[in-house]
């Protein structure tokens, strides 16, 4: 059984245009059509620096396997944390400029497959903020 095109009816064009919200902010421009980002131009998001270098810094017993400020994301492999007997492995996202908990994204997994707990989660974006904090803290003196 197909797709009978008639059924459907005709394609409105404008329901595929940006118009505004939060597309705006992040350099998309007003009257774009979502398939022009599959044109071939460079998509860019500004990330924090001080959320890019905390979650480098909290998870500097992970090594990381890829890492892209461009887009904003930090893969990691498979490490233990000091003190720690489970191996986890992380993928962090800082999807925007601003240094709030809104703009940070972090996924953790484990080896053996079990879920990670909530909480452990939270600690984790917890301390990447907390050191974002810092380092911008610290910044402000120089």
């Amino acid at each position: 059984m197909g797709c009978d095109r008639s059924k459907i009816g005709p394609t409105n064009p404008d329901a595929y245009t940006v118009s505004g919200g939060r597309e705006a902010k992040t350099g998309v421009t007003s009257g774009t059509s979502i398939l022009d980002a599959f044109k071939g131009g460079k998509s860019t998001v500004k990330v924090n620096r001080f959320l890019w270098t905390a979650s480098l810094d909290v998870l500097d017993f992970l090594p990381v396997q890829t890492a892209d400020p461009f887009t904003g994301v930090i893969s990691t492999g498979y490490g233990i944390p000091p003190g720690g007997g489970q191996a986890y492995r992380a993928t962090v996202l800082i999807s925007d400029p601003a240094l709030d908990a809104r703009s940070l994204n972090v996924a953790l997994q484990t080896r053996s497959g079990r879920p990670v707990s909530a909480a452990t989660q939270r600690a984790v974006e917890d301390a990447i903020l907390s050191r974002a904090r810092q380092l911008r803290i610290s910044a402000g003196r120089y």
